[in-house]
């Protein structure tokens, strides 16, 4: 597929999700994001469940090493859930070698962010993670989930929001994110700005993904020049021409699947160091 086809086939989904009840955008939006991902990898064990209370699913692949991995969703702080990133999240696991755990954490405007980190915090301190991966939201969930503890285990972040969301810092408008709508989510959750905060790398070991055409890759490459002359270790791609939420699509998108793929790659090789 090519990615003008993956843009317009997204955009018609969320098209269609405007003006529709929050609770049936959700569902809308759920099933607009399984429609690109493949079917499970062979062997591949998916288990619904509960830790802490949080509702999670978790990917056992047929190959699976010690350890496991907490996957944390994006969706705008507004939608995303375990079964919209079911695909990414048992690819994950398949690369990986490693049980998966995706959490299903509260979203806005039912809560603030703080509860949001605090469902992600309950699964991580009953996981204990060898490793914290997020995408969008889930990828700014992730940072400051690692933020106070005082060993953070290795971070993979696809196109998280960094740093200082404005006009001044922001890229230019890109299909399926603009810069009016990244603004939008930081009013309406305001604790997602991180100027300061992101001032200090999260962990001492990281993997970025990010995709060319998206205003929030200029942040994330000027957070990423300052962790690394902080003396942190970063493996960092950008996918040519990809935009955001091209992630559900990577099996069909030959850039951002080489760039999935070196990104599970290097990180496999950091968790198994």
């Amino acid at each position: 597929m090519y990615v003008d086809a993956f843009i317009q086939r997204f955009k018609a989904g969320l098209t269609a999700m405007e003006g529709l009840p929050l609770p049936q955008a959700r569902r809308a939006y759920d099933k607009l994001c399984r429609t690109f991902a493949p079917h499970d990898p062979a062997g591949m064990r998916v288990e619904n469940g509960t830790i802490n209370g949080i509702s999670v699913r978790c990917f056992i692949p047929q190959q699976k090493m010690p350890g496991r991995i907490l996957f944390i969703h994006g969706g705008g702080f507004t939608s995303g859930s375990n079964e919209s990133h079911h695909g990414p999240a048992a690819s994950l696991a398949q690369r990986l070698e490693r049980e998966v755990v995706s959490v299903n954490y509260r979203l806005a405007p039912e809560v603030a962010y703080p509860a949001m980190l605090a469902d992600c915090r309950a699964v991580l301190e009953a996981i204990k993670p060898m490793g914290i991966v997020g995408d969008s939201a889930g990828g700014r969930l992730a940072i400051d989930l690692a933020h106070p503890l005082s060993e953070a285990p290795p971070l993979g972040l696809i196109y998280p929001p960094v740093g200082e969301l404005s006009h001044e810092y922001l890229g230019e408008d890109a299909p399926l994110l603009s810069r009016n709508d990244v603004l939008s989510i930081r009013h309406l959750c305001p604790e997602i700005n991180a100027t300061q905060r992101d001032c200090i790398p999260p962990s001492s070991s990281m993997e970025i993904l990010t995709v060319e055409r998206d205003p929030l890759t200029r942040p994330i490459e000027i957070a990423v020049a300052h962790w690394q002359k902080a003396g942190t270790s970063i493996g960092y791609r950008c996918a040519p021409n990809m935009v955001h939420a091209a992630l559900h699509a990577h099996a069909q998108l030959p850039n951002m699947e080489a760039a999935w793929q070196d990104f599970c790659h290097t990180l496999k090789q950091r968790l198994n160091r």
